[in-house]
């Protein structure tokens, strides 16, 4: 399994015009849980995660994320020891995929055995705390999500707080965790930035749409890559008006574009076949516009 960095796919790069949609790194997810918000269940057996990461790289997906602990505000407690014994043989049953593999937890004894198995990301959804890991972080070549959220636990908690503090909130996380993280011998460019989306930050579906559409000011403010991750988030059903997170699907797909659009790096989504059949339409169409408006 190669921990190089990745470059964007080509599936993007063909006619787009000069001013078009970037191209993001989309990251398909494959929650091996109990108790995923939309998906739990499902593929906690070893045999149904692969099968599905396998869909998901040959749908689009360049890079394949593992979780293996729910972080929903409904989701139960996972030991380190259950995460580990659920990630390790999917990510020796996945060897021969070809994709990167990434791994999401927050607990510093899953990170220490997903980079001893070589993995190319580590997600932290508590934006790695833990000093003590650090050196062993900076001696690895993994690359790390580092991920805001309102809470300092594994799990999303609902707290009702206005979209400008969470953005002041955001900045302020961003700027220390980043110092830390560099002074401990992490080098800048293995940084990616998640401000953290849904209960991740607010009650208030404000605060994350504040957020999407602050993109650019984050790249500006701490230059660094950012990674959005709206798919099927609550307040997404807020704005719809829908409670299932599987009826999340247009929303969901309709905030990615924005993300894209916006500057977005990498896009984390549960169905990455459409975001890339999407984004190949939107580059397909700003190819067209653009020839058309220099005739």
């Amino acid at each position: 399994m190669s921990s190089r960095r990745p470059k964007p796919s080509a599936r993007y790069s063909s006619e787009a015009a000069p001013n078009s949609m970037p191209r993001p790194l989309l990251i398909g997810i494959v929650n091996i849980t109990a108790d995923s918000f939309s998906d739990g269940g499902r593929y906690l057996d070893p045999g149904a995660a692969m099968v599905h990461a396998r869909a998901l790289a040959a749908g689009g997906a360049d890079i394949v994320e593992l979780g293996a602990a729910a972080s929903n505000v409904a989701a139960g407690a996972v030991s380190p020891r259950q995460e580990i014994e659920r990630l390790e043989p999917v990510i020796a049953g996945l060897r021969d995929l070809g994709k990167l593999l990434a791994v999401d937890t927050c607990q510093s004894e899953v990170q220490r055995f997903a980079v001893g198995r070589g993995v190319a990301y580590l997600n932290d959804i508590t934006g790695f705390p833990d000093a003590a890991i650090y050196p062993e972080l900076a001696a690895s070549s993994a690359r790390l999500i580092v991920m805001h959220a309102i809470q300092e636990e594994s799990r999303a908690q609902r707290r009702d707080l206005a979209a400008e503090e969470v953005w002041e909130r955001i900045n302020a996380f961003f700027a220390a965790r980043i110092a830390a993280l560099e002074a401990a011998g992490v080098s800048r460019d293995r940084l990616i930035l998640d401000p953290g989306m849904g209960f991740f930050l607010s009650s208030r579906a404000e605060a994350s749409l504040r957020v999407l559409t602050g993109i650019a000011e984050l790249k500006r403010e701490h230059r660094l890559p950012v990674l959005i991750s709206v798919s099927r988030k609550s307040f997404l059903g807020a704005v719809i008006g829908r409670g299932d997170p599987l009826a999340r699907g247009p929303a969901t797909l309709a905030a990615e574009l924005y993300a894209a659009r916006a500057g977005a790096d990498y896009i984390r989504t549960h169905d990455p076949a459409a975001l890339r059949d999407a984004l190949l339409v939107s580059v397909a169409l700003d190819g067209m516009a653009a020839r058309y408006s220099n005739a």
